[in-house]
């Protein structure tokens, strides 16, 4: 069965005024406990890939463009998990920013240590799909790479007597 995206449109157009009016990259969280689990999760995941690319070198998988895409998917995933994880510093936990929405268009952020830098560095972490959307690319062509290659074939037994069915 082949997916038809046109018969998904009327759909679309139904559920389209349920949609909210607005859609943060990085979410606000429970006090404190919340924020802290979230923290430590984003903390977790990020060393769990750093070992995985770790294992992936040691096996020498990455001379496989499959495995090497995925590692470059890993280390984007690291990269944003640290991205995700300064916003929700500076956006929850040390709140010295502030955000107001001044138009459609246009919003005013100011720091309380009214330090440009923070602002700067607060208006780059912000920018996370700038580092999501390339490891979700590269994991896609990883995983196209597995489906182009041949499987491969299972080892025959040595003797096929002592098979039982």
């Amino acid at each position: 069965m082949k997916f038809d995206a046109i018969r998904l449109f009327p759909l679309l157009l139904v559920l389209l005024p349920l949609l909210p009016d607005t859609a943060l990259a990085t979410q606000a969280h429970g006090d404190p406990e919340g924020l802290f689990v979230h923290q430590f999760a984003h903390a977790y995941f990020a060393i769990s890939l750093a070992i995985f690319i770790y294992w992936l070198r040691f096996r020498n998988l990455i001379e496989e463009t499959g495995w090497r895409y995925i590692q470059y998917a890993a280390f984007f995933l690291i990269l944003w998990n640290v991205d995700a994880a300064i916003a929700h510093l500076l956006d929850e936990q040390i709140k010295i920013i502030e955000v107001e929405r001044i138009g459609n268009w246009h919003i005013k952020i100011t720091s309380t240590d009214n330090t440009v830098f923070t602002i700067v560095l607060y208006y780059l972490v912000k920018l996370d799909h700038l580092l999501c959307v390339p490891a979700l690319v590269f994991l896609s062509a990883g995983l196209k790479q597995f489906l182009k290659a041949p499987l491969p074939s299972a080892p025959e037994p040595d003797n096929q007597e002592e098979q039982q069915p």
